[in-house]
């Protein structure tokens, strides 16, 4: 029993490893938490979506700022756009699934803000259509997506991707929330003074 448990251990590190020896995925990581420090000092929002795992991920990344990550401090302006489930549900069924975060930054999402929209295959035809629609109103597009950076890179709305160097989608999302959590503490270490 204990060696295929072994294996998704290693399997995860590994993912970690090829992150860890990726200079230019690392400077584009360092690039977005400078970006969501000096958003947040501008009193800008950052948006997040996502679909299944990756939409737990994007709130569980969204709490971690506007709650608290290591210490107490005074919130931030960051917010899941699929947490109002009344929402989802009517724009869903009168619009289709694929506008649901689309409409929302429209309504929201203002010049300067951020949408890092998390998609392991970069192909959620829903995310395409938040970024076409963030991009549109000057909202910068961050993408968090696995190696091909699917159809998000061929089309280019990402101002930033970081494409994880993995196809596996549990995997990838195991990265993402690490990713998270490293802007996470830049971001209160930044803005609050502490490590």
């Amino acid at each position: 029993m204990m060696n295929p448990i072994k294996k998704v251990i290693e399997a995860s590190i590994e993912v970690k490893e090829k992150v860890l020896k990726d200079e230019k995925l690392l400077q584009t990581i360092e690039a977005v938490g400078e970006l969501m420090i000096e958003a947040f000092r501008q009193d800008k929002k950052v948006w997040f979506c996502g679909n299944g795992g990756s939409a737990s991920d994007a709130q569980h990344i969204a709490a971690e700022l506007s709650g608290r990550f290591y210490f107490d401090r005074p919130p931030l302006f960051a917010e899941a756009l699929h947490v109002n489930t009344s929402y989802l549900t009517a724009v869903a069924n009168d619009y289709g699934f694929d506008e649901v975060y689309a409409r929302l930054i429209e309504a929201k999402g203002r010049k300067g803000d951020i949408l890092v929209s998390l998609s392991t295959s970069g192909n959620s035809p829903n995310i395409i259509k938040a970024m076409q629609q963030a991009k549109k109103q000057n909202v910068i597009n961050v993408a968090l997506t696995g190696q091909t950076g699917g159809k998000l890179k061929e089309i280019g709305l990402a101002n930033f991707l970081i494409n994880v160097p993995s196809m596996d989608t549990p995997r990838i999302q195991e990265a993402h929330i690490l990713i998270g959590h490293i802007l996470c503490e830049m971001i209160e270490a930044a803005l609050f003074g502490k490590k």
